[in-house]
């Protein structure tokens, strides 16, 4: 193989961008990923209060939720419903509506909750 690039059967050479810089590309990438990332917000204590009561009365219900919560630099938004609390872990155990495929989660990292 030709050290600029592969050729086609005319003799052309093909062009293949960012093939020579692959470690540029892969660094531009992880850029670009986190520009999309925040900060945990910080919730004031009424908000967390709220959160606790509809997580109480939605816990073990086939009621659905809005849930929202942080994971990784996002906030996440998903239809769901509230499967358990373990309160000594402070997790939390939720099946989405989209793949119905039970979750976990930390009862810390939930930003929103609200009936559907």
């Amino acid at each position: 193989m030709h050290p600029e690039g592969k050729y086609n059967d005319r003799g052309m050479r093909k062009w293949r961008p960012f093939s020579s810089i692959p470690e540029q590309y892969i660094g531009l990438n992880n850029i670009l990923e986190g520009l999309n990332k925040v900060e945990k917000p910080i919730l004031a204590e009424d908000q967390q209060e709220q959160i606790n009561e509809i997580l109480m009365r939605a816990n073990g219900t086939d009621k659905k939720v809005i849930l929202t919560y942080y994971k990784r630099g996002e906030c996440i938004t998903e239809t769901c419903t509230i499967y358990s609390i373990n309160i000594h872990t402070k997790a939390l155990y939720f099946v989405d509506e989209v793949f119905e495929m039970k979750n976990k989660l930390q009862l810390n990292d939930v930003l929103d909750i609200r009936f559907a």
